[in-house]
């Protein structure tokens, strides 16, 4: 198994919502997939550096069906010089039916590493195959604050812990396995596979472990997957 196949990705509408690495996560899949589209329902930085073409339209259909480069972006407008804005979700649903892989970025982070989602969030397209909610495994043994969280509030809620408090293995796992938290919205027929990225010793290898048993014992997820995604090859394990 190659981590085009641990998430799911090979076909289908996969998006990835959480922190910790959902940019990186799509690049590494989109350089592994034949004729991949790149796209977000939310605003996305500038990714024209790992895809071959990126096209500014309303009308991302014709975009993908007279494409040449590939991986190919669409997005409706470049909102600044460092960032475009994503579709609505139902844009992205609408292309359900082509005939290649489509990740979609489908919420912010602002470049944290664990989240929960806002109450606008995520923006998942209703036709989604696979939904993946991500965390980076350096956040276990690390206080809850904004300086690695995004959103505290919302993380403490589901989790139990106060500001400041050691965020712990089950406590990621509370926040990835709730429907509050990494599992909020997932379409009803879309599969959920959670990720824990930056997995780059074997130390954090131990914490994301235990993180995804912890998974496994509040919810029905095929697998947890556990990678480092700037490596050559990302997969590290699958539990």
């Amino acid at each position: 198994m190659d981590i085009v196949d641990a998430l799911d990705a090979q076909h289908g509408t996969t998006c990835f919502v959480g922190a910790g690495g959902k940019k990186t996560t799509m690049a590494a899949l989109a350089a592994r997939l034949e004729q991949a589209v790149v796209t977000a329902t939310v605003r996305i930085p500038i990714f024209d550096g790992w895809v071959a073409d990126v096209v500014v339209t309303e009308t991302p259909r014709t975009a993908i069906d007279t494409a040449t480069a590939w991986p190919l972006g669409v997005v409706p407008v470049q909102e600044r010089p460092d960032r475009y804005r994503g579709y609505d979700p139902e844009t992205v649903a609408d292309l359900a039916d082509i005939d290649h892989p489509i990740l979609v970025k489908a919420d912010g982070a602002r470049m944290r590493e664990f989240k929960a989602p806002s109450d606008r969030e995520p923006q998942l397209p209703s036709t989604a195959s696979t939904v993946v909610p991500i965390a980076s495994a350096h956040v276990v043994g690390e206080p809850l604050t904004d300086d690695i969280v995004h959103r505290v509030d919302e993380v403490a809620a589901i989790t139990g812990l106060d500001p400041g408090d050691e965020i712990r293995p089950r406590d990621v796992a509370a926040v990835l396995a709730s429907d509050r938290g990494g599992l909020k919205d997932v379409p009803a027929d879309a599969t959920a596979i959670p990720l824990l990225n930056m997995v780059d010793d074997a130390d954090l290898e131990t914490s994301a472990r235990a993180v995804a048993e912890a998974i496994h014992d509040r919810t029905d997820v095929p697998r947890v997957v556990l990678a480092e995604m700037r490596a050559d090859d990302p997969l590290v394990a699958v539990v």
